[in-house]
């Protein structure tokens, strides 16, 4: 069977744009080897109807959706390789069988990688978040931090003085803001620590205290960092599609990348912005494209008929 489009991750990108694209009568398959991104993350926020929802549980709900529609399939398993030949997609998962497809939806997404802080990883997801908008409301007015080691934390900064103003910049050892930026934050009472952190102190996850090589501390009760942000798949690259200067994948407003049947959606894109309702979002707008470009084929006229 050949499908009318393979939808690569199984986040809320995917699994919205498997959605549309079941409802629009299309042959679609869902490859999900269940390994998110947000794994650490215990509640999701900023979603409307599903405010403060456990991932994994939103992923249940949205997969029984997706059974309603017979022309939609779940494989729970990794895509292992995806080549281009004849005009088809061919898909290769990691147990051998393959797929045949007219399009490809890429919503793997990106992995973290965060600041080289020891321990970083036992506080990140309970006490540490990287994106305000989801997680600041619960941290506000407490003593926060920005744990950064890149040019991001300026920005950062600024966003998260939102929520508290009790807030402290720690750049681990790096001179990432230069001194306009640094007279700023401090006009309005942000301390900057540039010297190396020793450890983050705290229990069961939650921040108590950060320690600085230099045998000072502050007390913080959470906070964020700024991850640097990688593909999360290698398959963009290697179907040839132009990547934007985040490294995301470049697309149009369809969702359309540089390669002809490849349609890029959610963190994939690395446009900045990370929240679920975008990711959706984006997954619908991926699968309005492929509808569209398959209405388009269906409606080509022959060239008989134009003589």
């Amino acid at each position: 069977m050949i499908l009318d489009c393979a939808v690569i991750g199984g986040g809320p990108a995917g699994l919205n744009a498997s959605l549309v694209l079941g409802r629009s009568r299309r042959k679609t398959v869902l490859f999900d080897d269940n390994m998110p991104r947000n794994a650490v993350t215990s509640e999701s926020h900023g979603f409307m109807t599903r405010d403060g929802i456990d991932p994994q549980e939103m992923k249940r709900i949205a997969q029984e959706e997706l059974r309603k529609y017979p022309n939609v399939a779940i494989e729970k398993q990794r895509v292992k390789n995806i080549d281009k030949a004849g005009g088809l997609f061919r898909i290769e998962t990691e147990d051998g069988s393959f797929f045949s497809a007219k399009n490809v939806i890429l919503a793997t997404g990106f992995k973290e990688v965060l600041p080289e802080v020891k321990d970083v990883e036992q506080y990140y997801g309970t006490s540490l978040f990287s994106c305000p908008f989801c997680d600041g409301w619960e941290l506000k007015d407490r003593p926060l931090a920005v744990i950064s080691e890149n040019p991001k934390a300026f920005h950062m900064a600024k966003v998260v003085f939102n929520w508290t103003e009790d807030l402290a910049v720690c750049t681990n050892g790096k001179q990432i803001l230069s001194e306009a930026e640094k007279t700023l934050l401090e006009t309005k009472g942000i301390k900057i620590y540039e010297q190396e952190i020793h450890a983050l102190i705290g229990k069961n996850g939650q921040l108590e205290k950060i320690e600085f090589k230099d045998g000072s501390a502050i007390l913080r009760e959470g906070g964020f960092i700024t991850p640097e942000w990688v593909q999360a798949s290698t398959f963009g690259s290697l179907l040839g599609c132009k990547l934007n200067v985040q490294g995301g994948i470049e697309s149009d407003s369809m969702g359309r990348t540089t390669i002809d049947g490849v349609y890029a959606a959610g963190d994939t894109l690395i446009t900045g912005a990370s929240q679920l309702i975008i990711a959706a979002a984006e997954g619908s707008r991926a699968a309005i494209g492929v509808n569209a470009a398959l209405i388009e084929e269906k409606f080509k006229s022959p060239a008989s008929a134009l003589k």
